[in-house]
């Protein structure tokens, strides 16, 4: 959902909702870039292998990295992704065809209540006009975890400040409509379910949550 338009380094809207990401950090040539998603993966992938999840369902895939990743670390698991963009899921089910793919919205998931053991938001949320609806279906369709991975402002805009990008809106990447520091995204999910576990590797916010 949020990458939708990453590779061709534009942003736009689908069914309201602002997709793309501008910049492909998960294939940067940069080696401080590349050593902070590693952290970031090593933390996400290991509170997502904890779950033991039989079923994982990823809302948001955008061009399905993250859904390959859970998957190859997670063999036996069925994953499935969603994303609202269907020029971005064609192109995902031939890069990873390992996971099975399908074009809905995060605020109408075509699930059955608590089909998946885990569902995972990947950096989904700040593109929202309303997570807290997104937050409701996501608890719907999970049966027990859920994995939420957010920027961790105010340290995500300064970075960007800081190697000279999007100084005129302060830092904020373009498509991000929403802004949590590490307490906040605790806050928010805590309405709704129990944060199990919260881990913010620079310069971003996970929080493993269970259903109450």
């Amino acid at each position: 959902m949020r990458r939708a338009a990453a590779q061709a380094g534009t942003t736009g809207v689908v069914n309201g909702t602002v997709v793309g990401n501008v910049y492909d950090k998960y294939n940067t040539k940069n080696p401080v870039e590349r050593r902070l998603v590693g952290r970031f993966f090593s933390d996400f992938l290991g509170l997502a292998g904890g779950c033991r999840a039989r079923a994982i369902l990823e809302v948001g895939c955008g061009e399905g990295y993250v859904a390959d990743r859970v998957k190859r670390t997670n063999p036996e698991s069925r994953v499935v992704a969603t994303d609202i963009s269907s020029g971005m899921l064609g192109k995902a089910r031939l890069d990873y065809p390992a996971v099975s793919f399908m074009e809905a919205s995060v605020y109408e998931l075509p699930f059955p209540d608590g089909s998946f053991d885990l569902v995972i938001a990947s950096e989904v949320l700040e593109h929202l006009s309303e997570p807290e609806a997104a937050l409701d279906e996501i608890g719907r369709v999970a049966g027990s975890h859920i994995l939420v991975s957010v920027p961790r402002e105010p340290l995500w805009s300064i970075l960007n400040m800081a190697r000279g990008k999007y100084i005129s809106s302060l830092g904020n990447t373009p498509g991000h409509v929403q802004r949590w520091s590490a307490p906040g995204i605790v806050r928010l999910l805590s309405r709704r379910f129990e944060v199990v576990e919260a881990r913010q590797p620079i310069p971003w916010s996970i929080c493993l949550c269970r259903k109450k």
